[in-house]
């Protein structure tokens, strides 16, 4: 199980109220729901390793470099990621905390938490369960490997969507393989992402159905010289108008799935990493029942939290 680090403690933050909060009157509301989401997918789906796949860089040169809107509208005045005041002291205490209960979490200089899932789950050797609310990990999605999407969209981990090659189809229209060129062709106005200027998710699944691949609807472009749907001749100006995004998007819509980073293990705790430390960190921040529902999650003999 892979988790898209970011997207849930940004939804625990938003789902718990900010009453919730540590015997000093600090916010843990983003804490306490992580953990407890973390407890509740442990339960439900029993995976064998869990791995907390961490942003270490949030808008990465290489994609910025080829899309200079990728998440633009998110980046604070400072330049990092506008994230809410009672969120951001929030962030370190769940790192320490995951620590000290020897959950893995895990990050790559100059990469997304996205990139980080590629690549574990790419290396994995069973099933992969990716659990997120960004859309653009549909790409992964692989039924002959086993790798799904648990998709929060809806609600809380309790109304997670299954999002597998058939339910990419139905929903979109394009095999799961195909989501990274219709979204570059689509866009995503959450990432910043323009896409084609007039091509809709209609027009974009038509064209990759029709051509396979972004580069099949390029090829098809250069060379048509009589329109036919899809390609129209208001498609083909599109496309050509657009033709120097399409130079680039892919670079930013793709997950690399290639990192050199060092073997992951993620193999679930048997006993906390460092009781003592997991006890201070519970009682300093009022993580007490959220610490005991892991505990229990994860079978840890005794440990009272």
């Amino acid at each position: 199980m892979l988790l898209d680090a970011a997207s849930l403690y940004f939804r625990a933050f938003y789902g718990v109220p900010t009453t919730v909060t540590a015997p000093d009157g600090r916010p843990v509301n983003a804490v306490r729901g992580f953990l407890d989401m973390t407890a509740r997918l442990v339960v439900a789906h029993r995976p064998t390793r869990f791995v907390a796949c961490w942003d270490d860089d949030w808008r990465p040169a290489f994609r910025t470099d080829a899309v200079p809107s990728y998440k633009a509208h998110r980046q604070s005045a400072e330049g990092g990621e506008e994230v809410p005041d009672e969120l951001g002291p929030q962030v370190p205490v769940l790192v320490d905390v995951l620590a000290a209960a020897g959950l893995e979490r895990v990050g790559a200089p100059g990469y997304e938490a996205d990139d980080v899932i590629g690549t574990l789950a790419t290396r994995a050797r069973g099933p992969v369960d990716v659990v997120t609310g960004d859309r653009d990990l549909f790409q992964l999605v692989d039924d002959a490997r086993g790798v799904r999407v648990l998709y929060t969209a809806r609600g809380g981990i309790g109304d997670l969507d299954l999002v597998d090659e058939g339910a990419v189809a139905a929903k979109y229209g394009v095999p799961g393989r195909s989501y990274a060129d219709f979204a570059v062709l689509r866009g995503d106005p959450s990432d910043g992402l323009p896409g084609v200027k007039g091509v809709g998710e209609k027009t974009a699944a038509a064209l990759v159905n029709a051509f396979g691949s972004l580069a099949g609807i390029r090829e098809a472009a250069a060379r048509t010289a009589v329109p036919k749907a899809p390609l129209t001749a208001s498609v083909l100006k599109k496309l050509h108008e657009a033709s120097a995004y399409l130079d680039v998007a892919p670079a930013v819509v793709e997950v690399v799935c290639d990192i050199d980073m060092p073997a992951v293990e993620g193999h679930l705790p048997s006993r906390p990493a460092d009781p003592d430390r997991l006890t201070h960190l519970a009682e300093e921040h009022g993580l007490q029942t959220s610490v005991r529902r892991l505990g229990a999650a994860l079978e840890w003999p005794g440990f009272v939290g």
